[in-house]
C-alpha cells in the first residue's frame, strides 16, 4: 500500500487507494497519504496548498467526499495509533496546509496533547530524520501544538536530538531551525551551539544568505556560542571572500556580530570602501543597506574607537529607524507603555516628557525626560532647544562623535533620562536577558550620554492601579 500511494500520479488516485481498501490501510499509511497529497497539490497551478477557501486545487481537495472519508478514518482510529503515527499525521496535516480549526487537526492535536507525557525523543526525532524538508519542517513549527509546548518536551527533545543529527541535515533545514529558534527567542544553549558547530564545519560551502540566517539567532538571543573563538574569525574570513556577492547578507551578518560586540576590522574596510558603497547604492535594496551601514558606522564611532579604516561617507548617513518599531506597534495593546505614559502624565505633566522620540543613530526611545542637577524634571520649554533632542538630520550633517561632544557639554547643567519600558518580547523566552538589538541600543544610548532607567515588565505587571504606577 505504501508503494502504491507513493507512486500515485494524481490526487484522485491517492484518495482511491486509501478509501477503497480500508482493510489494507494501517496507521502508518495515513501520514504518507497526506504527505503525497501535499506534494501533488504543489505541482498543480492555482493558490498554494492549504488556502482552504474553496478556490483552486487545495480547496477542491478539501471538498472532495473521498478526502472527508480519509479524514474521518484518521479521526476515528487515531486513539489506537502509535505515538509516531500521531506525530507524523499532525506533521503531514500541517504540511498539507489544513486549517487549524479543521476537525482532523483538532483531534490530532488533542490526542497529541494527551500523550505529551508519553512522547519520547524518538517519536519526534524520527519525523525530522525520516521526512524533514523545508516546507514540511516550517509547517510543523507553525503547528499550534508545538508552538504551545516549544519550551517543554518538543524543544528539550530537539535539543537532545539535534547535536547528534546535525551533520545529516541540509543547510536549508538547519536554517529553518535557526529561524524558529530566533522567532520564538529560545535561548537554548544546546540548539545554539549546534547551529554554531554546523557553521564552523560547513561555513565555506554556504552562501552568505544562508550564513546570515544561521548567525541571526546568536545576536537575537544575545548569546556568544561556546566556539565563538574559532567561529568568529572563520566568519570574518568567509565574509572577506564573499562580501561583494551579497551586500545585504553581508551587512546583516556584520550587524549580528556588532550586537555581540565583535568588530571584524578587515570586513569593515570592504563594506565602507567606495566600490562596495557604489555597488549598494545602485541596488534595489539601497535604502535598507544605507540604514544598516549608518548604524554600523555609529557603532564603530561609539564602540570601536581603535578602528582607523574607511568610514561611511556622511552623504549616505540616515536614521536606522524613523519611528517606533513595527513589532512594538503590533504589540502595543500588550505593552505597559500606556500605563507608564499615563503615570508620567499625572506625575510630571505632558510638557515634561517626549514619547517615542527617535534619537540618532535611529533609536526609538520610549520616554525622554530632562532633569537638572537638583533632580527636578524640567518642562521642555526650559531646556535649550539644541539640547532637547538631537535633530533627525544629525547623522547626515555631522559625525556622531561631534554630537556626543556637544551633548556632553550641555550635560553640565541638564541630564537626559530615558525611561525604557522593556516588555516581554524584548527579552529572550523565560529569561531576564534582553534580545541583542535591544541590548546594543541600550549600550549606545549610554555611550551617547543618556541615563537609562529600565522598567521591566516583570516589575510593571505587579503594579495595581495608576497610583502604584
Amino acid at each position: 500500500m505504501k508503494r502504491l500511494i507513493e507512486r500515485s500520479r494524481s490526487v484522485g488516485e491517492v484518495l482511491r487507494w486509501v478509501t477503497q481498501n480500508p482493510g489494507k490501510v494501517s496507521a502508518s499509511h495515513y501520514p504518507i497519504a497526506l504527505h503525497k497529497l501535499g506534494q501533488l497539490l504543489q505541482q498543480q497551478p492555482g493558490p498554494p496548498a492549504g488556502a482552504g477557501d474553496g478556490r483552486g486545487p487545495a480547496g477542491q481537495v478539501l471538498e472532495q467526499p473521498e478526502f472527508h472519508v480519509l479524514c474521518q478514518a484518521i479521526v476515528s482510529g487515531c486513539a489506537k495509533f502509535d505515538n509516531f503515527s500521531i506525530v507524523n499525521c499532525l506533521y503531514a496535516a500541517a504540511a498539507l496546509g489544513l486549517p487549524g480549526e479543521s476537525p482532523l487537526v483538532r483531534v490530532l492535536e488533542d490526542e497529541s496533547r494527551s500523550r505529551l507525557g508519553r512522547f519520547n525523543q524518538k517519536d519526534v526525532s524520527m519525523v525530522f530524520s525520516s521526512e524533514a524538508n523545508n516546507k514540511a519542517l516550517e509547517a510543523i513549527f507553525s503547528s499550534q501544538l508545538f508552538y504551545e509546548n516549544r519550551q517543554e518536551r518538543f524543544i528539550r527533545s530537539m535539543a537532545e536530538w539535534l547535536p547528534r543529527k546535525a551533520e545529516n541535515l541540509t543547510p536549508y533545514t538547519m536554517a529553518l531551525i535557526a529561524k524558529y529558534v530566533a522567532r520564538h527567542r529560545l535561548r537554548e544553549p544546546r540548539l545554539l551551539d549546534t547551529i554554531a558547530n554546523f557553521l564552523l564545519k560547513r561555513g565555506e560551502q554556504l552562501d552568505s544568505k544562508v550564513i546570515q540566517k544561521l548567525v541571526f539567532p546568536f545576536s537575537r538571543m544575545n548569546y556568544r556560542p561556546s566556539n565563538h573563538g574559532e567561529l568568529f574569525p572563520k566568519l570574518e574570513a568567509i565574509l572577506e571572500q564573499k562580501a561583494a556577492s551579497s551586500p545585504l547578507a553581508t551587512v546583516n551578518i556584520l550587524m549580528s556580530m556588532f550586537q555581540l560586540s565583535h568588530f571584524p576590522q578587515t570586513v569593515l574596510h570592504q563594506v565602507f570602501s567606495p566600490g562596495f558603497i557604489t555597488n549598494v547604492m545602485s541596488s534595489p535594496y539601497a535604502l535598507i543597506v544605507r540604514r544598516y551601514l549608518s548604524l554600523l558606522d555609529a557603532a564603530v564611532e561609539l564602540e570601536f574607537r581603535e578602528y582607523s579604516g574607511p568610514r561611511l561617507d556622511p552623504r549616505y548617513r540616515v536614521l536606522m529607524f524613523e519611528h517606533a518599531l513595527t513589532a512594538d506597534e503590533a504589540n502595543r495593546k500588550y505593552s505597559y507603555k500606556g500605563l507608564v505614559a499615563e503615570a508620567l502624565r499625572q506625575l510630571v505633566g505632558e510638557e515634561c516628557y517626549r514619547q517615542d522620540e527617535v534619537l540618532p543613530p535611529g533609536y526609538c526611545t520610549d520616554f525622554l525626560l530632562w532633569i537638572n542637577r537638583s533632580g527636578t524634571v524640567l518642562p521642555l520649554s526650559r531646556v535649550p532647544a539644541a539640547s532637547r533632542a538631537p535633530p533627525a538630520t544629525s547623522p547626515v550633517t555631522m559625525s556622531l562623535r561631534s554630537s556626543v561632544l556637544a551633548l556632553t557639554s550641555d550635560l553640565q547643567d541638564f541630564a537626559p533620562v530615558v525611561l525604557s519600558v522593556n516588555d516581554k518580547w524584548h527579552y529572550c523566552q523565560n529569561s531576564d536577558i534582553l534580545v541583542g538589538s535591544r541590548a546594543m541600543r541600550d549600550r549606545h544610548l549610554r555611550l551617547l550620554g543618556y541615563c537609562l532607567v529600565q522598567l521591566p515588565y516583570t516589575e510593571l505587571e505587579k503594579v495595581s492601579g495608576i497610583e502604584e504606577a
